[in-house]
């Protein structure tokens, strides 16, 4: 948690190593993004982690069994058809398959992009304020799957927000204050 423009975003982008930092190392499962090329960051970063955004970053032509096979196909997950239709089901999706984003309402949409975070199997998902675009009762259903699927798949959860509703139901709670976490 933290104020706009408190580095919330920032610090999502250093933990996935999208950003370097100017100072210091982060690594991740005993790897550490200061010893990788950016192609073996890339690779490390596609295999490890998923992402959840608050604005879904689907891609617009393609339906939403195609934009949850993305990864699967940059990271050779088996049967990744077969798998992106069960998680779509997983969430609520299953009947919604050969829709595009134009055709999904808000709520379905993330459905769809919490899916595709989960298709290879991540250690980790970094979501960057997943419920801030839906309205409350969407947020709720969305956020609700969301913490379900996280438990099931055994996958650890960094999620930005600025809910303390949603800040509560997480393990541990942060806040970023003037560049620093405070444990809540």
């Amino acid at each position: 948690m933290g104020k706009s423009g408190s580095g919330k975003s920032t610090l999502l982008s250093l933990v996935s190593g999208i950003i370097k930092a100017d100072d210091g190392d982060i690594s991740l499962d005993s790897v550490s993004y200061r010893d990788l090329q950016e192609s073996e960051l890339n690779d490390f970063r596609a295999t490890n982690i998923g992402f959840v955004f608050q604005n879904f970053h689907l891609v617009s032509y393609l339906n939403a069994l195609e934009n949850v096979m993305i990864p699967a196909k940059v990271c050779h997950t088996h049967k990744p058809k077969e798998k992106a239709i069960e998680l779509l089901k997983s969430v609520g999706l299953g009947h919604r398959l050969d829709h595009l984003p134009s055709e999904l309402s808000g709520g379905e949409k993330q459905r769809v992009a919490i899916a595709r975070a989960l298709i290879h199997n991540p250690k980790i998902i970094l979501a960057d304020e997943p419920s801030g675009n839906l309205d409350e009762e969407t947020g709720n259903v969305v956020m609700d799957m969301l913490f379900e699927l996280i438990k099931k798949n055994n996958t650890t959860l960094i999620l930005v927000t600025h809910s303390k509703d949603v800040a509560e139901r997480c393990e541990k709670t942060y806040e970023l204050i003037s560049g620093n976490l405070r444990e809540c």
